[in-house]
């Protein structure tokens, strides 16, 4: 029996994106383990997924270098066949490293990619999909190129947001980590405001969301019990989306959610462009983005908490549906 550990400790989205490679580990080795880490917090996401053995988490609160140490000495207990990292930064590479693994796969860009036995260039810019990028990981095992990320929402999950779907209803993500990936609240206003003509319209987040949500409640003259911002798990968020009619996002975590449960998206890209790969990949996808050309975009890969011109000017664009 194959035993496998996959390593993604970056932000949720990036974990949603790591699944494509856990699936097609289980469906080439169908009667394998595999264990994933992540960072603390984005563990929830994965309950439920058949294809996992067991889910570490990477508390970093409890101390960086003590927390390594505790992982390290599980994983070398576990003995893998093969340790998969995913993540570019060095504390996953030095978990790689140490981890026992007999062969260690994982970015060129690692700092500690010198351990790996496979080593795979990570190009950002050219079009490709970061699931693609993670799929080439495996591709000595026979992987498909690209495999639909999906997460597992229980009954239980379905039940919670149930009374919220009676009726065609949409779903507004209006928050971001980086303020430049978010489109303007004035945009999300304007938006909430053509939608509420077609349906119901809920805006969800988590609880540091729910000020801006309510902002945006309050201005397009929502009820209030519509801002379910700090209300929702994360499966249960997608949940809800897998039932709207369509779910509107920033390039953020909530994109990633609503593909894992292939519900219709439209994403709105600001100070970040789609050729990074990190577009929605759900059956009925849409992207938006500005017209205008400007020579400031992109201004990073992650966007920024600031526009650096002052301007904001990737933040106009169509909202009209």
């Amino acid at each position: 029996m194959q035993r496998f550990l996959v390593i993604q400790t970056a932000f949720l989205g990036d974990v949603i994106l790591a699944t494509p490679v856990i699936r097609e580990l289980k469906r080439l080795y169908p009667e394998s383990e595999i264990d994933v880490l992540v960072r603390k917090g984005n563990e929830s996401i994965l309950k439920n997924h058949p294809a996992i053995h067991t889910v570490f988490s990477f508390n970093k609160k409890e101390g960086k270098w003590k927390e390594m140490r505790r992982l390290i000495k599980v994983f070398r207990s576990n003995k893998y066949d093969e340790v998969i990292n995913l993540q570019r930064f060095g504390s996953s590479g030095i978990i790689t490293f140490l981890s026992g693994g007999k062969r260690k796969v994982g970015f060129d860009k690692n700092p500690f990619s010198f351990c790996y036995d496979i080593k795979v260039k990570h190009e950002i810019g050219t079009g490709k999909h970061e699931v693609e990028r993670n799929l080439e990981c495996i591709a000595h095992h026979g992987a498909e190129k690209l495999v639909r990320p999906v997460v597992y929402p229980a009954l239980e999950d379905r039940q919670k947001v149930a009374a919220y779907t009676q009726e065609p209803f949409y779903t507004l993500a209006p928050a971001s980590v980086w303020f430049t990936k978010q489109l303007p609240e004035a945009k999300w206003i304007e938006l909430a405001n053509n939608l509420q003509k077609k349906g119901k319209v809920y805006l969800v987040g988590g609880p540091a969301d729910a000020g801006l949500c309510q902002r945006i409640i309050q201005a397009a003259g929502l009820p209030e019990e519509n801002n379910l911002a700090g209300k929702l798990n994360l499966l249960e968020s997608c949940a809800l989306f897998e039932k709207a009619v369509r779910c509107f996002v920033n390039d953020s975590g909530p994109l990633h959610m609503a593909t894992a449960v292939n519900a219709p998206v439209t994403a709105f890209f600001c100070a970040t462009v789609p050729r990074f790969g990190f577009g929605p990949l759900s059956d009925d996808s849409e992207i938006r983005e500005t017209t205008e050309d400007l020579k400031c975009r992109p201004c990073g890969l992650h966007g920024g908490k600031v526009c650096p011109e002052g301007h904001f000017k990737c933040g106009n664009m169509d909202v009209s549906v």
